[in-house]
């Protein structure tokens, strides 16, 4: 879909429009924006998450989002400086926060507005004075060259069409020899053709993923290497079971079970390098 500009354009509008109705309560999420099934924070927690480091954090930071817990693998230090892309209401980025402590830096970036203030707002009420929210597109960060430690993102990358382009702007801030530590889905087989074309199933996380072999092309393309795998599990039998209704509604739709998907669908946590 990165190859047709009209068709990108409008997965970015859709996708900014679904992560704003999460960002403003209008319509729950978890896991890419999938219906939670027992709150937020039990998405959280089965995603990886202690329940300690949820309970530290504010409140609307947890939508129940994202695919992964990559923040505990970044092995952050005090001073560090930390990019995280897509960064929503910030449930990653005051993580790190905590890590880095009030000496180190934080800059989340997000494309959608109601999740910059609802981030921001925290960060203000909370004390989070080493965190910055800045508005942009993952394609194109607001953010300079070589100046963070490390990179991390959950559960964003591959929301975006033109990934080869986020992955050469992760090359471009890092600095030498820094590191990210990134949760996302991949493919292990192609999807039917209906599905994979999918407004609804992009938001889901589902269409907008790519197979394993050309998403890990794109990063080692860009100048990123040392891929480490953290974790891999099957994320369509994980979305079935957090969100029943909605997979079986959207599966429906094109006459699949989650059966025609097993094993198809992966949630990932990886961690690779810059280069020094």
């Amino acid at each position: 879909m990165s190859e047709n500009p009209t068709q990108a354009s409008a997965v970015v509008e859709e996708v900014k429009a679904r992560y704003g109705q999460i960002a403003t309560g209008n319509l729950s999420g978890c896991g890419c924006g999938c219906s939670p099934a027992g709150g937020e924070a039990t998405v959280s927690r089965a995603l990886g998450y202690a329940a300690e480091e949820l309970a530290a954090l504010p409140a609307e930071a947890d939508l129940g989002l994202g695919c992964g817990a990559p923040i505990g693998h970044l092995g952050l230090a005090p001073g560090e400086t930390v990019l995280d892309l897509g960064s929503g209401a910030g449930i990653d980025a005051f993580l790190a926060a905590r890590a880095v402590g009030p000496e180190g830096r934080v800059i989340g970036v997000d494309m959608t507005p109601e999740m910059l203030e609802r981030a921001r707002a925290a960060a203000r009420r909370e004390g989070f004075s080493q965190v910055e929210f800045r508005a942009g597109r993952l394609e194109a960060l607001p953010v300079a060259d070589a100046s963070v430690d490390a990179v991390t993102s959950n559960c964003v990358i591959n929301l975006v069409p033109d990934k080869p382009a986020v992955f050469r702007e992760i090359a471009r801030v890092l600095k030498p020899g820094g590191r990210l530590v990134i949760s996302d889905i991949v493919l292990d087989r192609p999807l039917p053709a209906p599905l994979a074309q999918d407004l609804l199933a992009w938001v889901g996380c589902v269409a907008g993923a790519e197979l394993r072999e050309s998403y890990f092309g794109h990063l080692a393309a860009a100048g990123l290497g040392e891929v480490e795998i953290l974790r891999d599990v099957d994320y369509a039998a994980a979305l079935v079971a957090a969100a029943p209704v909605e997979a079986a509604s959207l599966l429906g739709r094109f006459g699949l079970t989650a059966a025609d998907l097993a094993g198809a669908v992966r949630s990932i946590t990886y961690r690779a390098h810059r280069p020094a």
